[in-house]
């Protein structure tokens, strides 16, 4: 398969949803969490910085996201607020990542719906009370041992796995547009 045909098969698998990281710290962490979105089919990675300095995603995390972050799609908010504005605006339903006592097991939460975002938070803080507050739903990963939270970029590897695994049957790629964006881009890339 040449080139042009990969590039074209990899976009017509992209999905409309959204992976949201508040005040990520690491940018192997974030890296980590960006090689996972890409290879998962995902496209718009949403970062947020209201208390951590910014991690430029086209500038690091290379070695980390193996080069997947040349592949997707960012934008960078300074408030949660102004995230779930935009967000909202779209029609996107909002599942926002913590232990909070009304979160709801992973296995159970329906993601079929077509516009989604996943929002995960700082590594050692979570989410914001804010993040949490605005969200549509709150989820959380069932554990079976003695720790109570994986690292960020296991429990984002587990939660677009649980997405892509509810939503393979379903049609949700990216609209005509937004894949011929991808395609003029992509082709542009060495």
């Amino acid at each position: 398969m040449d080139r042009e045909e990969k590039i074209k098969k990899v976009i017509k698998n992209r999905q409309e949803g959204i992976i949201v990281l508040e005040n990520i710290a690491d940018p192997h962490n974030a890296g980590a969490v960006w090689r996972t979105a890409e290879g998962l089919g995902f496209q718009k990675i949403y970062l947020v910085y209201s208390q951590e300095k910014m991690i430029n995603p086209k500038r690091v995390g290379k070695a980390s996201s193996s080069s997947a972050n040349k592949w997707l799609s960012f934008k960078i908010f300074k408030s949660i607020k102004d995230c779930y504005k935009e967000l909202k605006k779209e029609d996107f339903k909002i599942f926002a990542t913590t232990l909070d006592k009304d979160s709801k097991n992973l296995r159970s939460s329906d993601f079929s719906l077509q516009k989604i975002a996943i929002v995960l938070g700082n590594e050692h803080r979570g989410l914001s009370a804010e993040a949490i507050a605005g969200a549509d739903e709150k989820i959380y990963i069932p554990m079976k041992g003695m720790v109570q939270s994986f690292n960020i970029s296991v429990a984002a590897a587990i939660v677009m796995y649980e997405v892509i695994r509810q939503r393979d049957q379903k049609n949700y790629s990216l609209g005509i547009e937004e894949k011929k964006q991808l395609l003029k881009e992509w082709v542009r890339l060495r």
